[in-house]
Order: structure tokens, then C-alpha cells, then sequence
């Protein structure tokens, strides 16, 4: 298996993605005066199934929640839930393994301002 190719399972999935140095040009909506979108990020979560959960994560305040949304819903990006004023510290997912051992958690670190170049691959008979 490939270093950055993942196996998945046909279950809906949940994706918990921070935005600014993952999905967005980090602190773009300071520097610049906008976000835009880093290279492929686009692309990745319009693919998402519809029936899967997105929750984004940032550490930006309250005071960027409108700008924050509205720039999502301009580019039709669909999520669920989004945290705002996560602290600047690790984040930290436990959850537990399928009893059949499906590992349930995947954790994916990335390089800022550089989108991820993992791949996704289902295997229905996981």
C-alpha cells in the first residue's frame, strides 16, 4: 500500500478537516482580505458523498463566523457543523475499533498551505 493511499470501508464517514492551512490558505482571510482555497482542497470536498458528515474545525474567532460561512456557501462547499475558536494545540480523536477490528479512526497531518495528497479508496468488502 501506498504511503498516503487509504483503504476505507462502504460506511458513511465522518470527516473532521481544520480550515486555515489545510483546506484554505492559512490566515488568507487576515493577510489578504479573503480565503481562497489551497490547490485541490476545492475539488476534494465537492466529492465527498452527500451522505457523509463534514465538521470543519479552525481556531478563528466568533467575529470571522459570517465571513467564514458565507465565503463556504458562495462556493457551495456543504458541511454539517463548524467549530470555531478550537485552541491552537493538537487535536486529539479517540474512538474505537469495529469489533470485526475495522480500525474506525484515521488521522492524516499535512504540511501548511499544501493541500493533502492522500487518496481514498472504498473496499466494499471491508
Amino acid at each position: 500500500m501506498e504511503n498516503n493511499k487509504h483503504i476505507l470501508s462502504a460506511l458513511n464517514k465522518t470527516w473532521i478537516l481544520d480550515l486555515d492551512g489545510t483546506i484554505l490558505k492559512h490566515n488568507g482571510y487576515k493577510i489578504d482580505g479573503k480565503d481562497t482555497f489551497l490547490e485541490g482542497a476545492f475539488e476534494f470536498l465537492v466529492q465527498i458523498p452527500p451522505d457523509d458528515m463534514i465538521i470543519f474545525l479552525t481556531s478563528r474567532t466568533k467575529e470571522y463566523q459570517k465571513s467564514t460561512e458565507a465565503f463556504l456557501k458562495q462556493n457551495n462547499i456543504r458541511y454539517n457543523s463548524i467549530i470555531f475558536n478550537v485552541p491552537y494545540g493538537e487535536r486529539i480523536l479517540i474512538n474505537d475499533a469495529k469489533p470485526s477490528g475495522l480500525p474506525m479512526t484515521l488521522a492524516i497531518d499535512t504540511i501548511r498551505d499544501k493541500f493533502m495528497d492522500n487518496t481514498f479508496e472504498i473496499n466494499l468488502n471491508l
